[in-house]
């Protein structure tokens, strides 16, 4: 994870859902992720291509869901 600082250079998209937003840029051919409301003063996750895939791939089955 690194400081929002070094991902400046990206074209930052935000997504969000009643009021949690998080912002992903792909820069240098990596996909990087950041808290809308830190900006480039929070921390940035950062995932390989290979990576991104297979949390999305998660995400999109429903393996992150909380059971009731």
């Amino acid at each position: 994870m690194a400081d929002g600082s070094s991902a400046h250079h990206g074209a930052w998209r935000r997504a969000c859902n009643g009021g949690s937003c998080v912002e992903v840029a792909i820069c240098d051919g990596r996909v990087k992720v950041r808290d809308s409301k830190r900006g480039c003063d929070g921390p940035v996750l950062d995932f390989s291509d290979e990576e991104w895939r297979t949390f999305v791939e998660a995400v999109k089955s429903n393996r992150f869901d909380v059971p009731e």
